[in-house]
């Protein structure tokens, strides 16, 4: 079974990083549509970064993230022609079983590797309580966004663009089988420190590249991604580690 329905090609000749054809853009519309979501959630974190910095709580800006969640919502709605690969869900149930097996492999790793030679300093998380009381309407929208779009934006950019991208830039005629090592690692250890708890990160990207490659279709690692997410919003509600989030 082929990703999203693409020939079964050869690796294309030429770095990722190499010149394009000459009559090809840097980074074609089906790069934006990739990219543009994943932009806008890190601005949105930006955003909220700054706003800190400038008095508001962190209290205060707990509604940001419907915001930052809804916007990605909504540019994937825009783009969603250019996700020919997400058309069809396409996994066997083996495939989904062992999607499901990683993603829950991967949040136990998750909240095990936490020593401080692991992480990139200290985050005291998203908490949603007022007053001592959880809002659940708070959570429900964190989880949401955490497991239904966060995983959507996150593959489609780290696997379905980049580590494709790095191997070629006409990415999309890259069969993920068929991925080389640098393409691999590059995109894997960027998504790691794109985390707090990058070495967890790391593991993750790994894990996620692993079931991309293998399976060829990346609703397998969105799959993962989705469990992974879940049930750590979950487990923070029910734990009360709220820096996990």
């Amino acid at each position: 079974m082929t990703d999203n329905n693409e020939s079964r090609t050869a690796r294309p000749a030429g770095p990722g990083s190499g010149a394009c054809a000459a009559d090809e853009p840097f980074l074609t519309p089906a790069a934006w549509a990739r990219i543009l979501p994943f932009g806008t959630y890190i601005l949105f974190i930006v955003i909220g970064d700054l706003l800190e910095r400038m008095g508001m709580s962190r209290a205060d800006l707990r509604w940001l993230y419907p915001v930052q969640a809804g916007a990605v919502l909504a540019l994937l709605a825009v783009f969603w022609r250019q996700y020919d690969e997400l058309h069809r869900f396409g996994l066997r149930l083996s495939q989904t079983l062992v999607a499901i097996l990683v993603g829950v492999v991967v949040l136990v790793l998750w909240v095990n590797l936490t020593l401080p030679w692991m992480t990139l300093g200290s985050t005291p998380g998203y908490d949603p309580r007022t007053d001592g009381e959880i809002d659940w309407l708070l959570v429900t929208l964190r989880i949401a966004g955490a497991a239904l779009v966060v995983p959507v934006m996150e593959e489609l950019f780290w696997r379905s663009f980049l580590m494709r991208w790095v191997e070629h830039a006409n990415f999309r005629l890259v069969d993920p089988a068929r991925i080389g090592f640098k393409a691999f690692v590059i995109p894997c250890v960027l998504f790691g420190f794109e985390h707090t708890l990058w070495l967890a990160g790391i593991v993750a990207g790994v894990a996620y590249g692993v079931l991309y490659m293998r399976h060829r279709n990346l609703w397998s690692p969105i799959l993962a991604h989705a469990v992974t997410n879940g049930l750590l919003g979950v487990w923070v509600v029910y734990t009360g580690g709220w820096q996990f989030w």
